[in-house]
């Protein structure tokens, strides 16, 4: 029993380290978080690196992880379980987040605010003295694992009246806020990504602040690291630089053709 239970954890643990540029102190601030079990919400725009970070810190403290990407249609029983019909009857399986606090796995809700409100209650009473998941369709009142740690994250960029978290919600999190990286950071970031010189690193960095100075102006959210790594990897493939950039950091952010075209020049300007 215990050789299967610790087959359970490995299955779930990272074991090569992820790369993640350390920006301020947030290792530190995540560690003596996990030490009291303290569940985290992480807020930052897309692919500023949210996912990323908890991908290291998990691998850090040698901790498990099992990510969950919410969406609209998700239901409580896909996060906590379900009864499913076999050849012998009945069985119950296990969602992720009764996994997770099974095993003492850090449990990663992604995005948690696409998630339906009804939905995101039942992680209530594991973030807070009493850190037990009611199994209501089971019976069972599960006490979560010693090691079990919850956190959430989400876009704050993305959210209005009717698709945000509530206050009864937020207040029972920790916080670290994201955002996308200074220029020198982010420019070693994706040539640490891509195998990148530092110069066509630096000129995609560049492209991508003048697309974030347009947030607000015509752009609902601005090119991401990860969209800068994707042009970059691009480009090492043998794409030309102008194209890799249209193909990468443009067209997926935007429909509008005058936002299109202030994007294409600027990249034009850059890799004249």
């Amino acid at each position: 029993m215990a050789n299967q239970k610790q087959t359970d954890t490995d299955q779930y643990k990272i074991h090569g380290e992820p790369f993640y540029q350390v920006q301020s102190n947030e290792v530190a601030l995540y560690e003596a978080a996990y030490a009291s079990r303290l569940p985290v919400m992480v807020k930052g725009p897309t692919g500023c690196g949210k996912s990323r970070f908890i991908e290291y810190m998990a691998w850090k403290l040698d901790r498990p992880l099992i990510t969950v990407a919410c969406n609209e249609d998700m239901t409580a029983s896909d996060l906590v379980g379900r009864y499913l019909l076999d050849a012998n009857g009945t069985r119950w399986l296990d969602g992720p987040l009764t996994t997770a606090a099974r095993i003492g796995a850090i449990c990663y809700l992604d995005e948690i605010v696409e998630a339906r409100q009804d939905t995101t209650v039942v992680i209530h009473p594991l973030t807070d003295h009493r850190r037990t998941l009611p199994l209501d369709k089971k019976g069972e009142l599960l006490a979560a694992h010693p090691d079990f740690q919850l956190v959430i994250s989400y876009n704050p960029g993305y959210q209005n009246l009717m698709k945000d978290l509530k206050q009864s919600t937020k207040q029972r999190f920790t916080a670290f806020e994201f955002d996308y990286p200074d220029a020198q950071l982010e420019t070693g970031i994706v040539a640490r990504e891509t195998g990148m010189d530092t110069e066509i690193s630096a000129k995609l960095v560049k492209i991508g602040a003048a697309a974030r100075n347009l947030k607000g102006h015509g752009l609902d959210e601005g090119v991401s690291t990860r969209l800068l790594v994707y042009a970059a990897t691009l480009i090492k493939g043998g794409v030309e630089p102008r194209d890799a950039c249209r193909m990468a950091l443009v067209r997926p952010i935007t429909d509008d053709a005058d936002i299109r075209d202030t994007l294409d020049h600027a990249i034009d300007a850059v890799f004249a």
